[in-house]
């Protein structure tokens, strides 16, 4: 059976796919298809059910939750750090300012509208967001993946680190992305796959050297930077990959119950979200 799975290219993503796409790990008869795309296009494919397991945003969760379940590893969890405001001139507020953000369904996006409601938000391309707050084109960028360690290169300011933020106002971590399968292939084909993702995630944190020198390609700005790759990937590649454990799940649930209390989420968030509680 072919399995298609579709995530950013991305170190991060590189770094716990790379056992799958190498042929480390015993994919159990299933043929599996990797496709690449960022982040906003994952999520807006994952509305029409296109792929069968598929890196998505938390915040796009809720609207495809009838189609998908969230695996229970894969999940990238910022703890005590994320997606990073900046600008090029120092900012004591963004109420009212010019935001470039990476898409309206990132979880980047939902953080920032429960920091700040008041903002005028511009969609850029993830990998185009520095350059317009540089080219002053913005009031700020809001910043993900690599950005948020390559910003100061630049000499822009950090107005706001909003999984910072986000663990001060909660005291949990960010969940900012996950990996979800489609509840259509069964039970049997969704164990089949939970395993096959965890077996990723652990293979690659322990084959780590290997591992990294295949994320680093990937790596964009960092990717004549080893030390700096390795940092980024395991902010987001770490335990809480393996599974989200019982805090980050709880995370979760609260993300998408205040984002849905804000208005911001305006579909109906499940009661079963995670493959391995619901089945």
């Amino acid at each position: 059976m072919r399995i298609r799975i579709a995530h950013s290219p991305d170190s991060d993503d590189a770094f716990m796919f790379y056992p799958l796409v190498k042929g480390l790990i015993d994919t159990e008869g299933l043929q599996i298809e990797h496709v690449l795309a960022d982040i906003e296009t994952l999520n807006r494919e994952a509305l029409k059910g296109t792929y069968e397991v598929s890196a998505i945003s938390f915040h796009a969760y809720p609207y495809v939750a009838d189609k998908y379940f969230v695996l229970p590893s894969g999940g990238s969890v910022g703890e005590g750090y994320g997606p990073v405001v900046v600008s090029r001139e120092p900012l004591d507020t963004l109420r009212g300012k010019k935001i470039a953000v990476p898409g309206k369904l990132t979880t980047a996006f939902l953080t920032l509208k429960l920091y700040e409601p008041d903002f005028q938000a511009v969609v850029v391309p993830f990998d185009k967001i520095l350059d317009e707050v540089e080219k002053g084109t913005v009031d700020a960028g809001l910043v993900i993946h690599e950005g948020q360690l390559t910003y100061r290169d630049r000499n822009l300011y950090k107005v706001v680190d909003l999984g910072e933020w986000w663990k001060e106002e909660t005291g949990l971590p960010l969940p900012l992305g996950c990996n979800v399968v489609r509840k259509d292939l069964g039970r049997d084909i969704i164990k089949k796959i939970e395993k096959l993702m965890r077996l990723s995630v652990e293979t690659a944190l322990r084959e780590k050297e290997k591992a990294l020198s295949y994320a680093v390609d990937y790596a964009r700005d960092l990717r004549e930077d080893l030390s700096r790759t390795e940092k980024f990937v395991s902010m987001y590649v770490n335990e809480r990959t393996i599974d989200y454990g019982e805090e980050g799940r709880e995370a979760v649930r609260l993300l998408l119950k205040k984002g849905k209390e804000a208005g911001i989420i305006e579909a109906e968030i499940p009661q079963a979200i995670f493959s391995d509680e619901a089945l």
